[in-house]
């Protein structure tokens, strides 16, 4: 039981390294497709806390609350990393966009 629970905690904290390791090595101009990847796998993972909250028969209230704060915490993931990909991908559209608003904004107005 115990060794079991070691494990799963080593390989946690040494995912935690890789993933850190891999992810300060990215290029800024790659880290709005990273998010979108990310978003992916933490699609994976509301998924799969559902799932086994769903499965576990007679689940403990301790199962209970560590599967609701994964798919809260999850969730939130996914939302925050699809509103950091909207605004990074919003840089790339530069100030012609907001130009040309403007202008016909200001032909409208000149127009009536």
């Amino acid at each position: 039981m115990y060794t079991e629970l070691l494990a799963n905690i080593a390989i946690l904290v040494l995912s935690g390294f890789v993933g850190f390791a891999v992810i300060s090595k990215v290029p800024n101009t790659l880290h709005t497709p990273l998010m979108s990847g990310t978003n992916a796998i933490h699609g994976i993972v509301v998924l799969g806390a559902l799932v086994t909250l769903g499965n576990v028969e007679d689940p403990s209230i301790l199962t209970q609350i560590i599967l609701f704060v994964a798919v809260v915490f999850g969730t939130l993931n996914v939302i925050g990393g699809f509103v950091v990909t909207d605004r990074m991908l919003g840089m790339f559209k530069g100030k012609k966009a907001a130009s040309v608003k403007a202008a016909t904004a200001e032909r409208a107005e000149g127009a009536a």
